[in-house]
């Protein structure tokens, strides 16, 4: 959805939670794998709006809260 300042992305909290584990995971490794230095910047800010918006980043049972998205999110078949 386009608004007057950017786009609007709509994700279900399982997803959100996936996708910021993938790409906090992938950061801390060697960076993602981009072209150029604005696609870099793009995903840092994905990342830290997701961070922002996420509780569970915070809370002991991180991992097992990311597994049980994958988990459902697989059985789901989304």
């Amino acid at each position: 959805m386009k608004t007057e300042s950017g786009v609007m992305l709509s994700l279900t909290h399982d997803q959100a939670l996936v996708l910021f584990e993938w790409l906090s995971r992938e950061d801390g490794r060697s960076g993602l794998p981009t072209e150029h230095q604005a696609e870099q910047k793009v995903l840092w800010e994905v990342e830290a709006q997701l961070e922002r918006a996420l509780a569970e980043p915070l809370q002991p049972v991180y991992a097992a809260a990311v597994s049980a998205a994958r988990e459902r999110l697989i059985s789901e078949g989304t």
